[in-house]
C-alpha cells in the first residue's frame, strides 16, 4: 500500500499539510518495550518548523498524542496510534495555485493520477507528513537502543559547501549543537551563512545528509530483493526533495580497482571478525557484515521560490507565479530527523525478520 512502510515493523501514515492533522499507526512493534511521550516529543521537536532563521517560519507545537498501544510506559504489543495537530495552516497563501502548476511540485502529477488535489500546501505531497515518519521512528530507535544500535545523521554539504572529513573524523555529538545539524563548527557557519544569503535572495539551496548507524550486527538484510541497502535506498528516496542515495563508497568507488577496494578480512583482539577496510559501508550482498553503515542522501533546492517563474495553469494555458507563504530556503537541517527516522524504521524491520532466518538455541 502506498501510505504504509515496513514488513513487521509497519507504519501507515495519514492526514494533510491542512487539514486538522496528521498521524501515524504502528504495527508489530513488540511488548514491553518502554517508550514516554517525551521520547517521541524529542525526535518531534528536532523536525518542527520554526526552530531557526533558517528554517520557515510556521510556527507548530508538533505535540503528539498518543491514542492507543502505549500504556503505562511500556508498548502492549497492539497498534500504536499516534496523532499531531495542525495548528498554524494559513490556508490563504495557496489560494493563487488552487489552478496553477507550481514548477517542480507535484501539483500537475496529482492531478493527472487523481483528477483532483489538494492545493493547500499540496496536501499528502507536503512534507508535513514526514513528522509522521518521525514520531514512528522514535519508536524504533527505543527498540534499536534495547539492541545497541544507534542511528544519527548529520548535514555533510549545503550547497558547495562541504564538510571536509569523513564521519569516523568528527564528533557527532556536535550535530545539534548548531541550527544546521553540522558537527564540524567551522563548515557549519559557513553553511548557515549560505542558508541566510540564499534566503535574502528568495532562492533555495540543496545539499546531503549523512547518515550512519553503529553497534548494527552482522545477519541484516534479505539477499535477494530486500536487500539491506536497497531498502535503505527505498526509504531515504521516499523522503520529499531526496533525489539520490548511496552507501559506501557510493560512486567514487568506481574510481578504484578492486584491489583497493576489497574489504579484507580479520579477528580482532577480542576474535570478533572485521574488516580493515570498509568500502562496502557495513553491507555486502545485501546484508549487514557488523561494521558501521554510512550513506550519504541527496537533497534538491525546495522547489518553492518566492521569485516569478513561467508555468502553465489546469487549463494548460501559460501564466506567471511566485511563491508566497512561509517555506525553507534549505530543506537539511530539518531532514536530518526524517533521516534518522527513516533508518530506525528499516533496521527495526529488518531486527524482527532476522528472528525468523534462523533457528536459535
Amino acid at each position: 500500500m502506498s501510505n504504509s512502510f515496513g514488513t513487521l515493523f509497519r507504519i501507515t501514515t495519514f492526514g494533510e499539510s491542512h487539514g486538522p492533522g496528521i498521524g501515524v499507526i504502528v504495527d508489530g512493534c513488540p511488548a514491553g518495550l518502554a517508550v514516554e511521550a517525551t521520547d517521541i516529543q524529542a525526535a518531534l521537536d528536532r523536525r518542527r518548523p520554526g526552530q531557526s532563521d533558517l528554517t520557515t517560519p510556521r510556527k507548530e507545537a508538533d505535540q503528539v498524542e498518543i491514542q492507543s498501544g502505549i500504556f503505562g510506559g511500556y508498548t502492549t504489543g497492539t497498534p500504536i496510534s499516534l496523532f499531531i495537530r495542525n495548528q498554524d495552516q494559513a490556508s490563504h497563501d495557496y489560494s493563487h495555485i488552487e489552478h496553477a502548476y507550481r514548477p517542480s511540485h507535484a501539483d500537475y502529477t496529482y492531478d493527472q493520477k487523481y483528477g483532483r488535489r489538494d492545493y493547500r500546501g499540496g496536501g499528502r505531497s507536503s512534507a508535513r507528513e514526514t513528522a509522521a515518519r518521525v514520531a514512528a521512528g522514535a519508536i524504533a530507535d527505543k527498540f534499536l537502543a534495547h539492541y545497541g544500535i544507534v542511528v544519527r545523521s548529520y548535514v555533510s554539504q549545503v550547497g558547495a559547501v562541504q564538510v571536509p572529513v569523513g564521519y569516523e573524523q568528527l564528533d557527532l555529538a556536535l550535530i545539534d549543537s548548531n541550527p544546521v545539524r553540522c558537527p564540524h563548527p567551522e563548515t557549519a557557519e559557513r553553511m548557515a551563512d549560505l542558508i541566510r544569503q540564499t534566503r535574502d535572495r528568495h532562492d533555495t539551496v540543496g545539499g546531503l545528509v549523512t547518515g550512519v548507524v553503529t553497534g548494527v550486527p552482522a545477519g541484516l538484510g534479505e539477499p535477494v530483493f530486500d536487500k539491506l541497502h536497497s531498502e535503505l535506498g527505498r526509504a531515504m528516496l521516499g523522503i520529499n526533495a531526496v533525489k539520490g542515495f548511496e552507501y559506501g563508497s557510493g560512486f567514487a568507488g568506481t574510481l578504484l580497482f578492486g584491489s583497493e577496494h576489497n574489504d579484507t578480512f580479520y579477528t580482532d583482539e577480542a576474535g570478533a571478525v572485521r574488516t580493515r577496510t570498509n568500502h562496502s559501508g557495513g553491507i555486502q550482498g545485501g546484508i549487514s557484515n557488523g561494521q558501521d553503515i554510512y550513506f550519504r542522501v541527496a537533497f534538491k533546492p525546495v522547489a518553492t521560490i518566492l521569485q516569478p517563474q513561467q508555468t502553465l495553469n489546469d487549463q494548460n494555458e501559460e501564466i506567471t507565479l511566485a511563491g508566497r507563504g512561509r517555506h525553507d530556503p534549505c530543506v537539511l537541517p530539518r531532514a536530518v530527523p526524517i533521516v534518522d527516522a527513516m533508518t530506525s524504521l528499516v533496521l527495526a524491520d529488518m531486527l524482527l525478520r532476522a528472528r525468523a532466518n534462523r533457528v536459535t538455541e
